[in-house]
Order: structure tokens, then C-alpha cells, then sequence
């Protein structure tokens, strides 16, 4: 029987979706890291962006900690970070994942706000607003389909990140996979193959949902511009 058809069998077999440690507690498991991980990066990242974006003096800034972050393979962060007071388990992964999601996050959170057409900052200012108001006001509004844009790309890389996670007993769906290589391949080659499956599934499912919510946050004639902006900021990023 080949790895496929293994994989086949074992996805099918309900014991191996519904016994304790089996694909719908360790898809919580997973579900649940990632999505901490993505809420703390927010957290840290959308604040910062949107002010540095505001003020219009953080660019070099902004391309610093996101390369800084990217330069640190999450991998290493897994291996280190378990070293600490946070010790193995679910809260080094956190930590480790929300680093990985900070780049996106920050790098399209300023570029929202500094997409904000100059003119409309003015009449804004115009009409008496303060520089606060005139954030909460108007920058944000119009810095929402750069949110998500970011928020996508951080949720789907989180999620596919987020299977190493079994190194350090962090749980998730890669712990299927991790069981598999402790057997034999002919025995564990299904499952390893089906583990995959199940990671890069959930990824993609990530990455069509959070394209709608994108889609649905951005007025229908900015589309296609704020869709390139906000590529251009994540591709600036990464390629940095």
C-alpha cells in the first residue's frame, strides 16, 4: 500500500478523529496557538504601525524590526525561547509565533495610514481635528482593508508555522506528524503524509475565509489599488 492510499485509510478511520490526542484535539490545539499568536502580534504590531504611519516619520523604523524579525528563524526562537521562564509548551510557541507575525502586520499597518490621500488629512486638520482625532477618525477608517491584508498574510503563515510547534511540546496538528516519523515509514508514512495534509488544508481554508473578510472590508473602487499597496508592502518586507 503507498503512502497515499495509507494516508487515505488513516484520514478515514474516525478513531483517529474523535480519540483523545486524535485530528479534532490537536486542530483545537492548533487553532487555539495560532490564533493567540496572530492576537499578541497584533497587539504590538497595529498600535506601533498606525502611530509611526501617522506621524510619517517611521519608515526605516518599520522596515528594521520587521527585517530583524524575519531574520530570526522561527525554528531557533522554539529552541531558545523553551530555554527561558517561559519553558517548553504552548507559551514559548506563542511568543515564537507572534514574532513571526509582527512583519506583515507592522509593515501594512503603516502603509495604510500612509496611503491616506494628504488632501484629506488637511480638511480634516481643517476642520479642527486634533492629530489623535484625526487618526481615530480618518487614518483608521481608511487603514482597514491594510489591516486585513496584513492580518491574512500573518494568520496563514502562523498557521503553517505553527505546526513545528511539536518540538517543544507545544501541541497542534504537528504532533500527528511528529508520531508518524517515530514509526517505521511503510507504518507512519500515511499519517505523516495525512498530517501534512491536514496543515497545509487548514492553511489554505485560512487564506480563502481572510480573502473574503478582505475582500468585504474594502470599498468596492479601491480594490484593486489597495490589493497592490498592500502586496507591495508585504513583498517589500520579505524581500528586505
Amino acid at each position: 500500500m503507498s503512502a497515499i492510499e495509507q494516508a487515505v485509510v488513516w484520514l478515514n478511520d474516525p478513531l483517529n478523529w474523535t480519540n483523545p490526542g486524535g485530528i479534532l484535539d490537536r486542530l483545537g490545539e492548533h487553532l487555539s496557538m495560532s490564533a493567540t499568536a496572530v492576537a499578541l502580534g497584533c497587539l504590538v504590531a497595529w498600535p506601533l504601525g498606525l502611530w509611526l504611519g501617522h506621524t510619517g516619520r517611521g519608515g526605516g523604523l518599520v522596515l528594521l524590526v520587521s527585517n530583524v524579525t524575519l531574520a530570526v528563524p522561527t525554528l531557533a526562537l522554539l529552541t531558545i525561547l523553551p530555554l527561558t521562564f517561559l519553558g517548553f509548551g504552548r507559551p514559548a510557541v506563542v511568543v515564537a509565533l507572534a514574532v513571526f507575525a509582527v512583519p506583515p502586520l507592522l509593515a501594512n499597518a503603516y502603509t495604510g495610514v500612509r496611503q491616506v490621500d494628504p488632501q484629506t488629512r488637511e480638511a480634516a486638520r481643517g476642520m479642527g481635528l486634533s492629530g489623535g482625532q484625526v487618526l481615530r477618525r480618518v487614518e483608521l477608517p481608511l487603514a482597514v482593508p491594510y489591516l486585513a491584508a496584513g492580518f491574512r498574510t500573518a494568520a496563514v503563515q502562523v498557521i503553517a508555522t505553527a505546526a513545528l510547534a511539536t518540538f517543544v511540546n507545544g501541541g497542534g496538528l504537528g504532533e500527528i506528524i511528529r508520531s508518524g516519523f517515530g514509526l517505521t515509514i511503510a507504518a507512519g508514512g500515511g499519517q505523516i503524509l495525512a498530517g501534512g495534509l491536514l496543515v497545509a488544508g487548514l492553511a489554505l481554508l485560512a487564506e480563502l475565509v481572510l480573502a473574503g473578510v478582505e475582500r468585504l472590508v474594502t470599498p468596492r473602487p479601491l480594490r484593486p489599488v489597495r490589493r497592490r499597496a498592500a502586496r507591495r508592502a508585504s513583498n517589500a518586507v520579505a524581500g528586505s
